[in-house]
């Protein structure tokens, strides 16, 4: 680090994470709710918290930060919502439907589902225009392009009150002219429109892809615009001396620039700096292969990272909107704390997608909530501490736990209270495991091959139940569980991805050539990019890809090839590459056959300087923030018999029956104090669970190595 502090900040649907990395080593974590009318809002609460803890101004902090860093799910938000912006899409005539045919079935899992409705289109079909050109797959244009339809399209947008304008034409990755035409007319008749062109945002074959991807960063642009300007000029206000950074979904930084023109890489931009975190957590214990599990109040993310490497997606349908440009995967489905409990038309027990969320909540928050959730469940279970929750400011009912889960799960059954509970818990934990397969077993992992990393505040409680079922014997949790996100982005790279369409057969010297020539044109963008960003050579590092297949296939896969010069002395290592992913793919390869390439892909790092390792001081820092006045904490190591505060009954089994089981404080333990399940520990922001059959160690490095007994 190159000043005193740096910040990192995740805005969650309910509460808002501050990580502050210090000069020192120390690292505090803070927490404030979310507001999403005011995206400051919140960011200035949570300074002010730091600001109260440390005895010095939001100013001084801010202006002494090297990197102030900001995950957002602004944009998530509103495409869950559908809260975007109003889109008009100029295209070719004749694909005007294209987004709504999707290319002729429905998403994975439903493509038979006579039932399942239709995707909710970004754009009307009254705003999307159709305009009289076409370019041939050659880059030969057959028709021109008929300017006076651009013109009636941008008359009809302004009497329609469009805001922002996606432009996508067939072949326009070969060809972009008329594309580019377009825009200048759309920004000379409709000045100050926010102004998406596809050959630029997504320079890929594949069409319908293509004019989704731009649709989507256009229905979210002028959202983002607006929240990094309120951003930027908050932090500026404040003295930082330095930009604001975005988390973006590829996993890496970007300044708020970018995040504006390409929005749609903030789709992902929380959870999508999980995999980073999650394999510093474990690099004191020399793991590769992880898991990152986040359960937070409505929702659980999931991300792998094998051999150091993250899986990372193209060309997917997420929330039903196909999006090209690359994502870090992140499996979500509806599991949280606030997920509610509910009996089917066939008399069978549900957990969730449907949430209390913050407002009312669970049954236990007691403002006001009826429906009886996970949370709910956890407390009757003795998971929860009935004090309370973070550090006893959070009081709990449970009372009312029990009275909604009685009335609404067990009385309808024919259950006990705490079989109703213990099923509810199942379930949810059901939900996860198969969501852990999806990112594990179904891309072709063993998921007994990985640890799993807890992220998030209501994870703990669930982390070894999951892991038991998954077969994984190692589990870490770090004190910092609960903003874990938050500190992935402290950690991370700027990373640009930059793309190119290059449809060639790899077959001679010259095509090699060729290909080389355009990774150079791409990759000098990118690096003046970085260099203008304050980055050196020595600092950027470059990896490339290429979209490649057989001829006669009909999708291509993406395969890495490192760096290397591509001539052609290298031809055949590139064509090797192919081979061995299409084995690990699909378990054949077919080497005898013509290999072509369709696009290629430069991945643009510029490295930024790591904290020092972590020295955590999470219990004193956070209590303070949730409540002044609170006397230090005293440090771990004090022994395994002074940190056990209280004992508790906590049930593991379907047959509701209990067993007392002792309660550690988080922050009363030490590296090496060593014990066995069953046990509570609670942290100050997060209560892990630890199921008979395995056993707990702090670790010097900030974290809880829970492993399962022989």
């Amino acid at each position: 680090m190159r000043t005193k502090y740096r910040l990192g900040i995740d805005a969650g649907g309910t509460f808002t994470d501050f990580v502050l990395a210090v000069d020192t080593g120390e690292v505090k974590l803070y927490k404030s709710l979310s507001t999403p009318a005011g995206p400051t809002k919140a960011i200035e609460n949570g300074l002010a918290l730091i600001a109260a803890d440390l005895g010095v101004s939001a100013s001084e902090i801010v202006s002494n930060c090297d990197l102030c860093i900001n995950g957002t799910t602004v944009g998530l938000n509103a495409l869950i919502q559908h809260k975007g912006a109003k889109v008009g899409l100029i295209c070719t005539a004749g694909h005007e439907d294209s987004i709504e045919i999707r290319l002729g079935h429905k998403e994975d899992g439903y493509r038979y589902d006579p039932e399942y409705p239709a995707a909710v289109m970004l754009v009307p079909r009254y705003l999307r225009k159709g305009i009289r050109e076409r370019v041939i797959s050659t880059g030969a244009i057959h028709t021109p392009m008929v300017e006076d339809d651009v013109r009636a399209a941008c008359r009809h947008f302004l009497a329609e009150g469009v805001e922002t304008v996606a432009i996508s034409f067939v072949w326009s990755v070969i060809n972009p002219a008329h594309e580019r035409r377009a825009a200048e007319m759309v920004r000379d008749m409709m000045p100050g429109t926010v102004l998406t062109v596809g050959s630029e945002l997504y320079p890929q074959i594949r069409e319908y892809t293509r004019t989704s991807t731009a649709v989507t960063n256009a229905y979210l642009a002028p959202i983002l615009r607006k929240y990094v300007a309120a951003v930027d000029t908050y932090f500026r206000q404040l003295g930082a001396k330095n930009p604001v950074r975005y988390f973006q979904s590829n996993g890496g930084l970007a300044v708020g620039q970018v995040m504006s023109d390409r929005s749609v890489y903030a789709i992902n931009s929380g959870p999508a700096s999980a995999p980073q975190a999650g394999l510093f957590v474990c690099e004191p214990f020399g793991k590769k292969n992880v898991i990152t599990v986040d359960m937070g109040g409505t929702s659980f993310d999931i991300t792998l990272v094998k051999d150091g490497v993250t899986n990372i997606n193209k060309n997917i349908d997420f929330l039903r909107y196909r999006i090209g440009v690359p994502m870090i995967q992140v499996e979500t489905l509806g599991a949280g704390g606030g997920s509610i409990g509910w009996i089917d038309s066939m008399g069978l027990l549900q957990m969730g997608p449907q949430s209390a969320g913050a407002s009312p909540g669970p049954a236990c928050y007691g403002q006001g909530g009826a429906e009886p959730t996970v949370s709910d469940a956890n407390l009757v279970l003795g998971y929860l501490n009935p004090g309370g929750l973070l550090g006893g400011t959070f009081p709990l009912d449970k009372s009312k736990a029990e009275a909604a889960i009685r009335t609404r799960i067990a009385e309808p059954l024919g259950l006990t209270l705490e079989r109703a509970a213990y099923g509810m818990f199942t379930i949810v934990n059901s939900n996860m495991v198969n969501g852990i397969r999806r990112v594990s077993v179904e891309r072709g992992y063993d998921p007994r091959d990985f640890v799993l990393v807890c992220a998030g505040g209501a994870t703990g409680a669930h982390i070894t139940a999951l892991a038991r079922e998954m077969g994984i014997d190692t589990v870490i949790v770090p004190k910092l569980a609960s903003g874990l996100c938050a500190y992935g982005q402290i950690i991370s790279d700027v990373k640009y991805n930059y793309m190119a369409t290059s449809p060639m057969r790899l077959e001679d010297e010259a095509s090699a050539v060729k290909i080389e020539q355009l990774f150079r044109q791409i990759e000098a963008g990118g690096i003046a990019h970085l260099e203008a960003d304050g980055f050196t050579h020595e600092t950027i590092d470059i990896k490339r890809s290429l979209d490649m297949r057989y001829v006669g296939q009909v999708h291509e896969c993406t395969v890495d090839i490192g760096n290397f010069v591509i001539d052609g002395q290298s031809l055949d290592q590139v064509k090797e590459a192919f081979h061995k992913r299409h084995e690990e793919l699909y378990t054949y390869s077919e080497r005898h056959n013509a290999v072509e390439i369709v696009n290629i892909e430069a991945t643009l790092f510029g490295r930024v300087e790591k904290p020092k390792p972590q020295h955590l001081d999470t219990g004193t820092a956070i209590r303070k923030s949730l409540k002044n006045g609170w006397s230090k904490l005293v440090p771990g190591g004090g022994g395994l018999k002074d940190a056990i505060k209280a004992t508790r009954p906590l049930i593991f089994s379907a047959d509701g029956k209990a067993i007392e089981a002792p309660v550690y404080d988080g922050s009363r333990l030490g590296a090496g104090d060593k014990f066995a399940g069953p046990a509570v520990i609670e942290e100050v922001t997060t209560t892990i669970v630890i199921e008979p059959g395995w056993s707990v160690e702090p670790h010097a490095s900030g974290s809880y190595l829970i492993t399962r007994d022989v």
